[in-house]
């Protein structure tokens, strides 16, 4: 199987999505300002499991979208989007990439709201029972603006792959590697993980038969 399958019908151990860095996947696509946001999700993630998992004229939801790289990725796609994002200065980035995106040929709709993802129900009640994908990279770290705090299993980072000589190369991210070094000051002998794990849930109705 190609690393790169996935699909409903056949799901790949391994989606090798970090063979361009994060920066050269970005070129162009985003907006140069946005690239501070310390944990942003993968553009080639997105854009696999969005065109895997819906259609052109599909809705995708991101309740947590920091810098908007679901909604992004969706529209490009001929996706429409809605996503939710807490942090002002987010919301504004992810703004100016949709916009960004927009003037660069991408033809799905998108909306955007300022908010607390638990009130995602209430705000986007329009939308209810429409999204085919709802795809979101959860705020991680020792804490989530002072309301969560993660035990001592919990050191949250990403890993990105590239290809280098034929082969998969891990490059932790930058909140892998802060957690990681500052679980080990605390004597929690902590090492960086190797992969990036991803959740697929769907619907027993949505399923193919041979799957259930």
């Amino acid at each position: 199987m190609n690393p790169n399958t996935l699909t409903p019908a056949g799901l790949a151990s391994v989606l090798a999505t970090g063979q361009r860095p994060s920066r050269l996947q970005r070129l162009g696509r985003y907006t140069p300002e946005s690239m501070r946001h310390p944990g942003k999700m993968l553009p080639a993630i997105a854009a696999i499991v969005i065109d895997a998992f819906t259609q052109p004229g599909d809705l995708v939801i991101d309740p947590m979208c920091g810098i908007g790289t679901t909604l992004v990725e969706a529209i490009h796609l001929g996706r429409d989007a809605a996503g939710m994002e807490y942090e002002p200065d987010f919301v504004h980035l992810t703004l100016g990439n949709l916009q960004h995106a927009r003037a660069r040929g991408a033809t799905g709709r998108y909306q955007l709201v300022r908010a607390d993802a638990r009130n995602i129900a209430a705000l986007y009640r329009d939308l209810r029972g429409k999204a085919a994908l709802v795809l979101t990279s959860p705020p991680y770290g020792s804490h989530t603006h002072g309301h969560v705090r993660s035990g001592r299993d919990n050191g949250g980072g990403k890993v990105a792959k590239r290809r280098r000589d034929g082969g998969l190369v891990n490059r932790a991210s930058f909140f892998q590697m802060l957690e990681t070094r500052r679980a080990r000051d605390r004597g929690i002998p902590a090492c960086a993980t190797a992969h990036e794990d991803l959740l697929v849930f769907q619907r027993a109705a949505d399923l193919p038969e041979a799957s259930r």
